[in-house]
Formats: C-alpha cells, sequence, structure tokens
C-alpha cells in the first residue's frame, strides 16, 4: 500500500525554524518527485517546492525562497523540508506529494500532477 506521512510540524514564533520529512511506504520513491504543498485557513491549496527524483533539481515558490530547503535521503525514502525564518502567513496544514515522473518540470505546483497524498502536518507561527 502505498502512503506518505508528513511529521514535524508544530508551533514555532516568528523568525524561529521547523525541519517536516515526509516518509514514504509502499513503494520505492527514488523513481518520484517529490512535492510539498500548504493550505492555509480559507485558502486554496498552493505549491512550496519540489525535488526532483535523484535530487539535482529543486524548485521553490516566490514566497519561500531563500527560507525553505528541500532535500531527500533516497536510502531512507524520505524527503525533507527545511523552514528557516519562519513567518505568521507560513501557518497552514502541509502537505507532502509523490508524482510519477522523475522530474518536477515549469509548474511543479499542479496538483493535478501528483498522484499520492499524505495527510498533513500543521504547521502554526505565532508569537
Amino acid at each position: 500500500q502505498l502512503q506518505l506521512v508528513e511529521s514535524g510540524g508544530g508551533l514555532v514564533q516568528p523568525g524561529g525554524s521547523l525541519r517536516l520529512s515526509c516518509a514514504a511506504s509502499g513503494f520505492t520513491a527514488d523513481y518520484y518527485a517529490i512535492g510539498w504543498f500548504r493550505q492555509a485557513p480559507g485558502k486554496e491549496r498552493e505549491g512550496v517546492s519540489c525535488i526532483s527524483s535523484s535530487g539535482s533539481v529543486t524548485n521553490y515558490a516566490d514566497s519561500v525562497k531563500g527560507r525553505f530547503t528541500i532535500s531527500r535521503d533516497n536510502a531512507k525514502n524520505t524527503v525533507s523540508l527545511q523552514m528557516n525564518s519562519l513567518k505568521p502567513e507560513d501557518t497552514a496544514v502541509y502537505y507532502c506529494a509523490a508524482r510519477r515522473t522523475s522530474y518536477c518540470g515549469t509548474y511543479f505546483s499542479a496538483e493535478y500532477q501528483y498522484d499520492y497524498w499524505g495527510q498533513g502536518t500543521q504547521v502554526t507561527v505565532s508569537s
């Protein structure tokens, strides 16, 4: 059974950091590009970042460039999202998703391109 499980969310003060993890099971994640999305209350889900199957290519939304870093460890079947300099507007449920291609592509934030989704982890940035 294909499954993605996110972890690492929580409450953090503005300017703080969190590291999210996405653990894949039931399939070999190193054949898949993996993306991170988020959905804030009352807003549509948006793409945050994506990493190619090899880890050599990464993409970021403009709103998180320079603050977030995506990485993967294919030996452990995990993808991480290091989030620094967090802002209140980063508050959202964060999801990881896998797509059956090795690349992310120009439109990496298009949800329809992803085949498997996790259940999400809450990130709250507040003082």
